[in-house]
């Protein structure tokens, strides 16, 4: 992995929306390195040995809620001050709420992950390693 590329961590059970996500991600400049998981359990394995510049979660996960991960994100001192944003088919008030409490960047609805949105998010938040 190179130094200067951002790392961006896609949490989403669903195949065809990660495969989606990596496709809109390969088309920034540069290219982000990135990493998948369909579960938290996996996406905790790769906050723990990755320094993720950005976090694109789902809400609903085989292993919890995407959400309620917030609170585990905001308690770990080393996982505090990745940027998150919530991607979910969807979106309700509780997690607008849980998003809005614990800092969330954005909650987008899958169709909002667009090449230009994620463009100027990238530039904007993902922290360079």
């Amino acid at each position: 992995m190179e130094a200067h590329k951002p790392v961006c961590l896609i949490v989403d059970d669903a195949a065809v929306d990660r495969e989606m996500m990596m496709r809109t991600l390969a088309r920034q400049h540069p290219v982000p390195h990135v990493l998948t998981a369909s579960s938290l359990a996996e996406a905790r394995q790769h906050l723990a040995r990755s320094g993720i510049s950005l976090l694109f979660l789902d809400n609903m996960l085989p292993d919890g809620v995407g959400a309620d991960f917030l609170s585990e994100l905001a308690a770990r001192s080393d996982w505090r001050r990745v940027p998150v944003v919530m991607v979910s088919d969807w979106p309700s008030p509780f997690m607008f709420d849980k998003a809005r409490a614990a800092n969330v960047l954005a909650v987008w609805s899958k169709g909002d992950f667009t090449p230009e949105r994620v463009r100027r998010l990238v530039r904007s938040h993902a922290r360079l390693h």
